[in-house]
């Protein structure tokens, strides 16, 4: 079984295999050519995401910088904003939903360590050659969610749709779908209603309308 299978199984990988190590070494070039453009030159930053990412829906933007580990393990939805200093560390799979808004300084990470030093030094492969291993698991941000400012995602975690996640928050469980949650750990505070729209809030609608086709 090759090391990229092993991540998507769940189980120890040896990160420093070459296979591994040239996908990562071609993202974080990748990573460092977006971040030195220019937020308008537009198509030079949108044929990068192209060749780093799995998938990138139709009208998302990155405003970066940005730092992904292997790139081609993040799948991006349609017309998500993602805002400054994004980082994922995708050795396993990162799925962000459609209409997703992320704010600065977010982070994702999928890869986990053993708990004790020694074994996070090493640990021996069925053929006996000590290597140092580690394991992921994926990350899901469903359609239509908020994750504010300076929030981390803990790997194996899922974010239901349209669910809001309070800023510097640190996510280590599943979160249901149409939530309000934060805090360290991240836990749901209530469930978002119809009494959370902008009409109730007069004072800052203004002028605006909630109604739009």
């Amino acid at each position: 079984m090759r090391e990229e299978e092993k991540i998507a199984a769940g189980i120890l990988f040896c990160p420093t295999d070459p296979e591994l190590k040239a996908i990562k070494l071609k993202t974080h070039n990748l990573n460092v050519d977006f971040n030195v453009l220019h937020e308008d030159e537009k198509e030079k930053r949108w044929e990068i995401l192209g060749q780093m990412l799995g998938e990138i829906g139709e009208g998302s933007f990155l405003q970066g910088p940005i730092t992904f580990h292997y790139g081609k393990h993040t799948k991006i939805g349609k017309r998500t904003f993602i805002n400054f200093n994004f980082t994922v560390q995708d050795d396993a799979s990162v799925v962000i939903g459609d209409h997703c808004d992320i704010g600065p300084n977010v982070t994702i990470v999928t890869p986990l360590h053993p708990m004790l030093s020694n074994e996070r030094r090493a640990l021996c492969d069925k053929d006996g050659n000590v290597k140092r291993l580690c394991y992921a698991k994926p990350v899901t941000i469903g359609n239509g969610c908020w994750i504010c400012a300076n929030v981390t995602i803990c790997p194996g975690v899922t974010i239901g749709e349209n669910t809001v996640i309070g800023a510097g928050s640190v996510v280590t469980e599943d979160i249901p779908a149409g939530s309000f949650a934060a805090g360290v750990p991240c836990r749901v505070i209530r469930a978002l209603t119809e009494k959370d729209s902008m009409k109730y809030k007069p004072e800052i609608l203004a002028d605006n309308k909630v109604e739009w086709e």
